[in-house]
């Protein structure tokens, strides 16, 4: 009868610990399939839920352009020899009158004027002959304007002009690129690549380096490999243009049952799902739901419409986009879908991982229950 007693006992506390656990929610890195799913529009929530399928992919994969703008594109080479304003000219006079020349002493032929420099407004002051335009002129050019104004007052002067500095037609290189500092543009650097290259090329891996130029109130912003790749993205450069060499910021998150649960920064351009899963060490073989991929995003109103066939959307909508490796076009899926600024890739677990959780802590609680009944005596 007491051995009877003490069955009893124990199966009422092992009853007891089932049902505890069956009411206490167990440790899981997120929410399941069935409770995602239940977060759609179509029961109530507030997520758009959609399979990805080609049609979805087309929709969805939107990289923001990066380029130039026409002033850019249209502007053509400058001259390396060409002045502009800021430059420092040396400029030597030669006359032929040795008695009274105009503008050194008596017997004093050469007359050097050095570091002449051009203003704001690319104007040179020469003695006797006022102020003269030199911005956008080369030093033949100058030579001939500066020699017609003195020819009326001294016989037959000759004229030498030599650009001695070039920080007028000089740009600004930084980021992170080897060498910051202030460029000249000479017959090398005249382009974008020649002047990154002079400055000593990038610091970073050039598959996330991004470089933006900006000239006046105009900004424009390639990717470096697609400068390297495109000959139509190597602009021309104009004095003062600002280069600015930046690390792309672009991350995503990524939670659940990965490799690892993190904040991820893009390593290229375009990322896809395969990737982004790749890139924190795939999934967990261990717990991982392959059927269970989840995109979480927010899409703005003009795709989110196209997504869904609709035209009524206002605003950003959340969207949740589910991949199933299992299916025979998932991985496919997964390699062409691509991952945006921001996204949340999250991978559930496999229902019998939550299950092996409840019967350990079933089996757990059992084992108390029984030292218990020893204990009481029962």
């Amino acid at each position: 009868m007491k051995r009877i007693y003490q069955s009893g006992a124990r199966a009422l506390l092992l009853l007891a610990a089932v049902s505890f656990v069956a009411s206490c929610g167990l440790p899981r890195p997120g929410p399941n399939k069935r409770e995602i799913f239940e977060g759609s529009v179509l029961k109530q929530g507030d997520a758009f839920v959609v399979t990805v399928n080609p049609r979805v992919t087309r929709a969805t994969s939107v990289v923001k352009a990066l380029g130039f703008g026409r002033d850019f594109e249209n502007a053509g080479l400058v001259g390396s020899d060409t002045i502009s304003a800021g430059d420092v000219l040396g400029i030597t006079v030669f006359e032929n009158v040795a008695d009274d020349p105009l503008l050194g002493n008596t017997g004093q032929r050469v007359s050097a004027l050095d570091e002449v420099q051009v203003d704001g407004q690319g104007f040179i002051f020469i003695p006797y002959a006022g102020r003269i335009k030199a911005s956008g002129q080369t030093p033949d050019g100058l030579r001939q304007a500066i020699t017609r104004k003195l020819d009326a007052q001294t016989p037959d002067p000759q004229i030498t002009v030599r650009r001695l500095a070039g920080d007028g037609s000089s740009v600004t290189v930084s980021g992170v690129v080897t060498g910051q500092g202030v460029y000249p543009i000479e017959s090398p650097t005249r382009t974008l690549s020649g002047m990154l290259a002079r400055a000593g090329g990038v610091a970073i891996d050039p598959s996330t380096a991004l470089v933006r130029v900006t000239r006046g109130g105009q900004t424009g912003r390639v990717w470096l490999n697609d400068l390297n790749d495109d000959p139509a993205l190597d602009i021309a450069l104009r004095p003062g243009d600002r280069i600015v060499v930046e690390q792309d910021t672009r991350k995503f998150v990524a939670l659940g049952a990965t490799g690892a649960q993190s904040l991820v920064p893009f390593e290229s351009e375009t990322l896809s799902a395969i990737e982004a899963i790749a890139t924190v060490g795939g999934l967990n073989a261990g717990t991982a739901d392959p059927t269970g991929v989840f995109v979480f995003r927010n899409e703005p109103a003009e795709i989110a419409n196209i997504v869904l066939g609709r035209d009524d959307l206002v605003g950003d909508q959340r969207f949740v986009y589910v991949l199933d490796l299992t299916q025979p076009t998932g991985v496919f899926e997964a390699r062409d879908f691509l991952i945006r600024d921001g996204d949340t890739v999250y991978v559930t677990e496999a229902p019998y991982v939550q299950w092996n959780r409840t019967l350990s802590a079933i089996t757990g609680t059992a084992s108390t229950a029984d030292s218990l009944a020893s204990t009481t005596g029962l």
